[in-house]
Formats: C-alpha cells, sequence, structure tokens
C-alpha cells in the first residue's frame, strides 16, 4: 500500500474526472463537484499555500464543519508534505490556544466570521500565527486584519504559480512516503490538556481499506458528512474511506438542515454516536404519542411483531412463514415509511461507537429492516479495532477484530491491541507516548473488557474508573460507573448521567433529563413548566426519573458482579452538561473528576442524607457571555434490591 491521500486523489481524477466526488448543499440546491475539479482546486490551493510559506512537515490548522474546500485545504497541505491538524469548530476560542501553540501553527484555514473571530481573539496569545485563510466572505468585508485574506485569492495565486511551473505539484505528491505524517488529532481528553494524536498516511489507510473490506464498501456508497471534521471517526468514514474507496461524501447546509439533507441522499454508509440514534427514535416516539389512535395503534401492533421478528430477519436466522408475511405487510405499512421518514431507505451499513447503545434502542433499529452495528476503536487505532460481522449482532459486545488487529487481555483486565494502525506517537510527549504503547508494540486501551466465547469483545468500563464499594452492605463490591450511567441514559427521558460510588459506601447518581422528551412527557399531561430548570424540579419529574433508576437496580440486582453497583441516591441537575462548560469533552464524554469538583456540594448532599441542597452555577452562553443558573435540588432515595443468587 505505498500510496498517500493525494495520490489518490489524483488517481480517482484520472480514472473518472467526472464522476461526482463531493456534493455540497447550498441555498438548497445540492452541488456536485467531480474529481477532476476538486483536483485543480487542490493543485491551485497547494501552489498558493507553497508561495505563502508552508513547508513539508509543518502544521496548518483547519476549523470548520464540512465542505468541498475544507477538505481540499486538507488535501492541499498534504500534497505539500505538510500536516493538516483540525480543530473542533464549536470549541471556545481558548480551547484552540493549545492546539495552535503546542504544533507551532503559522498558518490556519477558518470556515466563516465565527471562526475568524475566534482564531483572532487568540492572536496574541499565538504569536506565530501568522495567516488565516477563510472561505465564506460573509461578515469579513471590512476586515483588515494583516494575514487575513479569501481562499480564493489564495486559489488565484496558485493557479497562477501552476501554470508557470506545471511540473511541481505532482513533483511534490510524488515525494510522500506512506509513513510520513498525514494528519494529527487533538483528543478532547476528561482531563488535563488534549493530546496531539500522529497518524501517518500508512496507519489511516490500512483501518480505512481493512473496514471497507469488512463491510463491501465500493465507489457506489453515498455519505453524509455531518459529524466534527476534527473527530477522527468522521476523518475516517468522509476522507480517509472516501479516497480509498471514491464513494461521494455529501456536505449538509448547516447542522439545522441535517435531518432534511439526510432524507434527501439517504445514505447508504451510515454513521452516528448513540445520542443521534437515541434522537431520532425519541422524535418518532414523541410524534406517535401525538398521532390518532388507529395509526398509533398499527404502530404499536407492527412493532411488537418487528421486536419479535425483524432481529432474527437481520440476521439471516430461520423465521416462520406466516412471520415472514406478517413482517413483509408490516414492511410496507410501517417499517418502510419510518425508514424513509428517518432517510435510512437505503441505508446499506450503519455504525455506532463512542458508547454503549441501550439494547431496546438497538434492536428497534433493527428490527425495522437497518443493519446497525457497533464498532470499537478509538484515535490512537484510526478508529477500526473491532467490527460486527452482519450475522453476528450483539447489542451486548463490539464486533470482532478485523483484519491485522491482535486483541490481548492484560492482568488486570485491560484490552490491550496491536494493528497496523497504531498512533506514531504524541505529538511532543514522548512521557504519555511510552505510557500507551509497549515495547512488544500493544497500545493499552484503558478499557477493561473480555472477548467472549463467541470471540466478540465486550466492554465494561474505564480500567482507572472501574472501583470499588468501601463500607455497608456492599463493602468490596465492584463499581462500573460508565456501566451504570449508560444503562440509565438507555431510558429516554435520561440524557445524561454521572455516577460516584468509588471508596464509598453506596452509589449515587446526577441526571439530566432529555429536555425534548420529558418536555412533551409533561404537555400530555398538562404539567407546566417555565424552563429546563423549572421542568427538571417537578415531583412528577422526579418520579419519572426514580421509575427508570429502580429499573436499573433490579437489572443491576441480576448481575452479581455488579449488584454493589444499585443506584441508593439521586438528584436532577438544574442545567444540562456542556461542553462551554467543561462538563463535556467535545465528543460528549463526562468529565466526571471535573463535574465531582465543581458541584461538591451537590456531592456532599447526596452522601450526606439531605433532602434538597441549593446550588449556583455559572454558565456560558452560545455568544460567549456569562451567566448564573442557581436551584434548590431536590435529593430522592431509590429502592434497591437484593442480589439474584444463581442456581447452584
Amino acid at each position: 500500500m505505498e500510496t498517500s491521500f493525494p495520490r489518490l486523489l489524483l488517481e480517482h481524477a484520472a480514472r473518472r474526472p467526472h464522476a461526482a466526488a463531493m456534493r455540497e448543499k447550498e441555498y438548497g440546491i445540492w452541488q456536485a463537484h467531480s474529481w477532476s475539479q476538486l483536483a485543480q482546486l487542490v493543485e491551485r490551493l497547494a501552489c498558493g499555500l507553497h508561495q505563502a510559506g508552508l513547508a513539508r512537515g509543518e502544521h496548518m490548522v483547519v476549523v470548520g464543519a464540512n465542505r468541498p474546500r475544507l477538505y481540499a485545504t486538507l488535501l492541499a497541505a498534504q500534497s505539500l508534505g505538510a500536516i493538516p491538524v483540525p480543530l473542533y469548530q464549536d470549541a471556545a476560542a481558548a480551547e484552540c490556544v493549545f492546539p495552535i501553540n503546542n504544533a507551532e501553527v503559522r498558518f490556519a484555514f477558518a470556515e466563516d466570521q465565527e471562526q475568524v473571530d475566534k482564531l483572532l481573539e487568540i492572536r496574541p496569545q499565538c504569536p506565530r500565527l501568522q495567516a488565516i485563510w477563510f472561505d465564506d466572505p460573509r461578515g469579513l468585508r471590512n476586515y483588515g486584519e494583516p494575514g487575513l485574506a479569501s481562499l480564493d485569492s489564495l486559489a488565484e495565486a496558485g493557479a497562477a504559480f501552476a501554470q508557470a511551473h506545471p511540473g511541481f505539484f505532482r513533483a511534490e505528491v510524488d515525494k510522500a512516503a506512506p509513513d510520513d505524517v498525514a494528519a494529527m488529532f487533538f483528543t478532547s481528553g476528561t482531563t488535563g490538556n488534549a493530546k496531539g494524536v500522529v497518524h501517518s498516511h500508512r496507519t489511516l489507510l490500512d483501518r480505512a481499506r481493512a473496514g471497507a473490506q469488512f463491510d463491501r464498501l465500493t465507489e457506489r456508497e453515498e455519505v453524509l458528512a455531518y459529524l466534527p471534521p476534527a473527530w477522527i471517526g468522521q476523518n475516517i468514514f468522509s476522507y480517509a474511506q472516501w479516497l480509498a474507496c471514491g464513494y461521494v461524501v455529501n456536505c449538509p447546509e448547516s447542522s439545522g438542515t441535517v435531518m432534511i439533507d439526510l432524507k434527501e441522499i439517504g445514505p447508504t454508509y451510515y454513521f452516528a454516536p448513540p445520542r443521534v440514534f437515541e434522537g431520532l427514535l425519541t422524535s418518532v416516539m414523541i410524534r406517535m404519542e401525538d398521532a390518532g389512535a388507529v395509526k398509533r395503534g398499527l404502530f404499536q401492533a407492527f412493532m411488537k411483531l418487528a421486536r419479535r421478528v425483524g432481529p432474527a430477519l437481520m440476521d439471516r436466522q430461520p423465521v416462520g412463514l406466516a412471520d415472514r408475511l406478517a413482517w413483509k405487510l408490516g414492511d410496507l405499512l410501517v417499517y418502510g415509511p419510518l425508514r424513509n421518514n428517518l432517510g435510512f431507505s437505503r441505508v446499506r451499513v450503519a455504525y455506532t461507537a463512542g458508547e454503549a447503545i441501550g439494547p431496546d434502542l438497538f434492536s428497534f433499529y433493527r428490527s425495522i429492516g437497518i443493519n446497525l452495528k457497533q464498532l470499537y476503536g478509538s484515535t490512537e487505532t484510526a478508529v477500526f479495532v473491532c467490527l460486527q460481522p452482519d450475522d453476528q449482532v450483539r447489542a451486548d459486545t463490539v464486533g470482532v477484530p478485523i483484519s491485522g488487529v491482535e486483541i490481548q487481555v492484560a492482568d488486570n483486565g485491560e484490552i490491550l491491541v496491536r494493528s497496523p494502525g497504531l498512533l506514531k506517537g504524541y505529538y511532543k510527549n514522548p512521557q504519555a507516548t511510552a505510557e500507551v504503547l509497549t515495547a512488544e508494540g500493544w497500545y493499552r486501551t484503558s478499557d477493561a473488557g473480555f472477548i467472549d466465547a463467541q470471540g466478540h469483545l465486550k466492554i465494561i468500563d474505564r480500567v482507572k474508573d472501574v472501583g470499588r464499594l468501601k463500607g455497608g452492605a456492599s463493602d468490596g463490591a465492584m463499581f462500573a460507573p460508565k456501566y451504570v450511567e449508560n444503562k440509565l441514559k438507555f431510558f429516554p427521558h435520561i440524557k445524561e448521567a454521572v455516577a460516584y460510588g468509588d471508596g464509598r459506601e453506596k452509589v449515587c447518581v446526577m441526571v439530566n433529563i432529555d429536555f425534548e422528551a420529558v418536555g412533551n412527557w409533561a404537555e400530555r399531561r398538562n404539567l407546566p413548566y417555565a424552563g429546563y430548570t423549572d421542568l427538571a424540579q417537578k415531583p412528577e419529574v422526579y418520579q419519572l426519573v426514580k421509575d427508570c433508576v429502580e429499573k436499573v437496580n433490579a437489572d443491576l440486582a441480576q448481575d452479581a458482579k455488579l449488584a454493589g453497583s444499585q443506584i441508593s441516591r439521586f438528584l436532577v441537575l438544574h442545567k444540562e452538561l456542556d461542553a462551554d462548560d467543561s462538563e463535556l469533552t467535545r465528543t460528549n464524554k463526562v468529565r466526571r473528576g471535573y463535574i465531582a469538583e465543581k458541584y461538591q456540594v451537590l456531592v456532599d448532599a447526596l452522601y450526606g442524607g439531605r433532602a434538597e441542597q441549593y446550588v449556583e452555577t455559572q454558565v456560558k452562553f452560545e455568544d460567549g457571555r456569562t451567566g448564573k443558573v442557581s436551584a434548590t435540588l431536590k435529593i430522592m432515595d431509590a429502592k434497591t434490591f437484593a442480589p439474584v443468587r444463581a442456581a447452584a
């Protein structure tokens, strides 16, 4: 596999110049960009960047949503041997300071005025940052900052250079070696500064091709690129596999039109974290609850059949003729229209990863004929470690190791991975690199789990988070906070949960309700509320959450190892956890330690036996302003259950 991303672009442009490479929705109309047009734009941008002084091995920041010109900028930097560093477009300005200074960035691409303003705000703290190019000129006409220019002007200068030096671009592309650094991704760590994960062309393309081979992906696939380009998952699905396979990547008009654009495109290959699938199902259930009695009854009857028969049909297991015919009728009347309404009428392969997905949620999509599967991987492994074969899909595992991957389970239960897709290292951080890569080439994932009898990997929790209860009836019992949190999040009314218990005698939890789902639930019961804070503290809402908590406890009681992790007390937070308030990472993972410090008064109240606690919290609004939210939070006890003893 002696190739690179720019070489693959030129191969597609030579072999199928007029085929669509990307589509972008602009002003409500889909605009296609062919492989030859994209290659021409990349050449012009690369030549322009060369004239500006971008050097081989140098880093260039790219910040914005998925756009053809953003992808072209990534390819242009790589064509010169430079290293693109995508940053999260929704990150606060201050969060960009460390990556820019750590990578010694001189040049940046910003999608629009919002991203330009962000970079200009932190420019005094980033002394090396000298040039910023923007794509969308709206609002930027009167900006006169030095080094700020449009991407159009860069392309125009590059076009003139390319005309005068016709062999330059191809010669630069040919200099690339597969083991050259292709990109760097900053992990949004739950503690401390983010780490720059360094990947080569070889590591990214090897895993992209392994995943494509596993699911038989071809150039005929249609993909919707709507997740942040700074996240390696988006980068693998819509960049590495795009260039490896040559399929079409579609860029939505905006974050607000994603669901409309999803229906219009009808992707064949789709990825979303569990929260997206949860949101889609919640919206379906809300609409069905508001539907007429006949429609609602028809839906419920066919969904009962689908839950019983659908997963078996998806897994190619034998199903009786009567059930098969009944499911076909349901497909005509309910499942097909529902798939179409969700935008999944053409999906051949759909993946979810990042967090555990609830078994009921998982089986819902599979029962209506959507081939939803789970995968396991990370930024450091170039995503693809384990995937689920089409006929071996289960909600409680993350699949089998794919081509090139070896898995080992350490004595402490930690999953170790050896793969051609492993990171080259953490940038300027040899100590952190040595902590995760062994001398034998194994990557320490920090995840605890095991391989089951069928060869599937099962993840329990993060190794560092697996603790023990201390004191009381559950003294010494295992405590897996993420496992408990995910069980709570399986309920549509609970959006987020944060569990504590390590070193304590009982487990207590802070909960975020799903404002849309609980709001709809309240409106159907004529329960008035003035906003999130007011709704969250309603006695009826507490009872709703308590029912969810006690169902989780009943489930945990069935597991001898985790029966001690049952939730004794809980509260519903007065605000939604937010990445802008540093409570979540940019990939929406809970920063449990930070939350414990920030809400120490609530943790003390939970464990101190208090019935309520006043709290005041500073929050950051979308426009950068700060304010305060305060409330007196109720704290409620939950019923726990005696562990179910296994039969002798």
